[in-house]
């Protein structure tokens, strides 16, 4: 398997031999979206409550009398059958979202992914990105260069330093990560994937 490498202007320079195992397999959409299900579960926090019949503020006095009125009978309005009552299975803040996947499964998700976005032409590989200063403008020019400022753009560094970060800071649709802090969700949220010749190497120690 090849990746093609790509100048500042887009053009492609040579070919990188990459892992068939984390570049060549075959799409998984059953196993791809366990994954990203799973992760997405794990991120939450049960920090969301209900209330109970016995936490409600209501009066505990009986609405109107047993009997003779017509209507059914009520004891409070406190009941999980009126409007404003409390729930019967409230949630609670101690309620846990996680899921597991086990780490096979999570490296061939993340294999599969990869492989989707190589066979579909949204993958690209570069030598190196870096910019001189922190400016925002000079990475803008830089991705519109390479053809890269038509949809959303995640780029993996080998090495994070401060003017790349800051540069991409102010773009809401560019996102810089390691490939230690790669995740499922930010593959296949963003449109162009672009990647540094060290990082590939880097992503195939941590997935292949």
């Amino acid at each position: 398997m090849e990746l093609r490498i790509i100048d500042e202007k887009g053009q492609s320079t040579r070919n990188l031999a990459v892992s068939d195992g984390l570049f060549g397999r075959e799409f998984n959409e059953p196993l791809v979206h366990q994954v990203v299900t799973a992760y997405m579960a794990n991120a939450r926090s049960g920090n969301r409550k209900q209330q109970d019949r016995g936490e409600v503020s209501h009066t505990t006095h009986k609405p109107w009398r047993q009997k003779g009125t017509g209507r059914a009978r009520a004891g409070m309005s406190s009941s999980p059958l009126w409007r404003g009552g409390g729930r019967i299975f409230p949630n609670s803040p101690e309620e846990n979202f996680s899921q597991k996947v086990n780490r096979k499964m999570y490296r061939a998700g993340m294999a599969s992914i990869f492989s989707r976005l190589a066979s579909e032409q949204h993958l690209s590989v570069v030598e190196t990105i870096a910019v001189d200063a922190p400016k925002t403008r000079q990475l803008v020019q830089k991705l519109k260069g390479m053809g890269l400022m038509d949809g959303r753009v995640l780029i993996i560094t080998d090495s994070l330093d401060d003017n790349l970060w800051l540069a991409s800071r102010n773009l809401p649709n560019v996102l810089v990560l390691e490939p230690r802090h790669v995740d499922p969700v930010s593959l296949i949220r963003y449109d162009q994937v672009v990647m540094t010749q060290a990082a590939v190497k880097m992503v195939e120690e941590l997935f292949a």
